[in-house]
């Protein structure tokens, strides 16, 4: 069973909606606690490039 843990940014009123990740088997997974059926697995590095994408603010919902 993969053990999912929530995000530490998921907290207050929309703490029902948020960004979960699990770790099995050395590979990443992310979900959206709203849609759990679809996952994006991820390498670390895949991660990492993602997150720094992210913050440089590189991804724009449209």
């Amino acid at each position: 069973m993969i053990q999912w843990q929530k995000s530490t940014f998921s907290s207050g009123s929309d703490g029902a909606n948020c960004v979960e990740v699990a770790a099995p088997e050395g590979e990443l997974l992310l979900r959206e606690s709203d849609d759990p059926t679809r996952i994006l697995a991820l390498a670390p590095t895949g991660l990492a490039a993602l997150l720094q994408r992210v913050r440089a603010g590189g991804l724009v919902r449209r």
